[in-house]
């Protein structure tokens, strides 16, 4: 695989596996402060960490190998070049020695690619600062600066002295170029700018409930259990390591515990969660909603957890850890996926055999039961003690 397509391919699927790993967390965030989490939201969460790690590749990689005789044949100038301008001089002396000339001769100019190349990886991150965060100009250009910077002296020290030696050249003009980049992201963010992140809703009026937020919320969910498990299972394995696993195999407790800490606890604190406070998985209390009965009071524990069962619980739990009846898991969620949309008020199939409907969690609940009208006030009988 090409060297310059290895670090934008790692960057989307570390990227992805981070985003996965925040998601609840940054979804409940957004929804307290800004009262929604809309595919604007959304594309942010997914561009930020995939934009860092790509430009966290491409300073590092690809890693040669860094020995004594490699760093022997290194000199001061392979490690650091402080002109600037210096790439002028590169450009004029590539394109002497090009046979064809003009916009092609240009295109195919090594110097001119690394300078176009350090421009285009620093304007998202100007365009970041001062579209989405609504940063100023200055502090824009900047922070443009101070990363760029850290990137020539993590270059220049070798990783931080990680290396014996520097691998890769650290260039006073790709300071320049990736400062002007971040320039010129933060100015083309006044002509391109997300819309949807002017006006956020106010974080404490009830929102409709919607076929993508019941879908988020479901999201949540998943990710909430497979993450937690990921992290448990990582956890054990790291403290069998510490007991003395040397790679060889492993214990024959280890895949039980890892069944256990894996799946099954995780699957117990999202089965609980529900019956906590005014019921909710962790991904409805993320966008902000809760089951209700049909006039908006909280049911009891009862059919909240039989809810939890007949959705997401239901999914998970016919997926199971090895997968045994998968295909009923398969079946269940994509049932389960096409009540969220077509059902009435999205409640999907769980809230049609329960009786249950979804509803925005800062909506007061109604103290009387909905499915049992409230007796009204009897007018008081008259006074017959005076003749």
């Amino acid at each position: 695989m090409n060297d310059r397509i290895i670090p934008g391919v790692l960057a989307i699927g570390l990227g992805s596996a981070l985003v996965l790993a925040v998601l609840v967390p940054a979804v409940a965030l957004t929804y307290r402060r800004r009262g929604r989490f809309g595919p604007g939201e959304l594309a942010v969460l997914v561009a930020v960490p995939v934009y860092g790690l790509a430009v966290l590749g491409y300073t590092l990689l690809p890693l040669p190998q860094v020995d004594a005789a490699f760093c022997a044949g290194r000199t001061a100038a392979d490690s650091l070049q402080t002109r600037p301008f210096a790439f002028v001089g590169d450009v004029t002396r590539i394109a002497a020695r090009q046979d064809s000339t003009g916009v092609r001769a240009w295109l195919a100019n090594a110097a001119v690619q690394q300078v176009v190349l350090n421009v285009a990886l620093f304007a998202p991150l100007g365009w970041f600062l001062r579209g989405v965060f609504r940063r100023s100009l200055p502090v824009t250009v900047a922070a443009g600066l101070a990363v760029s910077l850290l990137v020539e002296a993590t270059q220049y020290t070798g990783n931080w002295f990680l290396f014996p030696c520097a691998y890769r050249l650290a260039d006073v003009d790709d300071l320049i170029a990736n400062t002007a980049g971040a320039l010129l992201g933060g100015l083309a963010a006044a002509l391109v700018r997300p819309r949807s992140w002017d006006a956020g809703a106010d974080p404490d009026r009830p929102a409709p409930v919607t076929a993508g937020r019941r879908l988020l919320g479901a999201l949540c969910d998943l990710a909430a259990v497979w993450v937690t498990g990921s992290l448990l299972g990582s956890l054990l394995l790291a403290g069998t390591a510490l007991t003395g696993y040397t790679g060889g195999p492993l214990p024959d407790w280890f895949d039980t515990a890892n069944t256990v800490l894996g799946f099954w606890l995780p699957l117990l604190v999202f089965l609980v969660v529900p019956l906590v406070g005014r019921g909710g998985t962790v991904g409805q209390r993320a966008v902000r909603l809760r089951p209700a009965l049909p006039g908006g009071g909280v049911p009891g524990r009862g059919r909240r957890l039989a809810r939890v069962l007949l959705g997401t619980g239901g999914f998970l739990l016919l997926s199971g850890p090895s997968g045994a009846v998968g295909v009923l898991g398969l079946l269940w969620g994509i049932a389960g996926l096409v009540g969220l949309r077509r059902s009435i008020g999205h409640r999907g199939v769980a809230g049609r055999l329960t009786g249950l409907t979804m509803v925005d969690a800062r909506e007061p609940a109604r103290t009387a039961p909905a499915d049992r009208p409230a007796v009204p006030d009897r007018p008081a009988a008259p006074d017959r003690s005076a003749g």
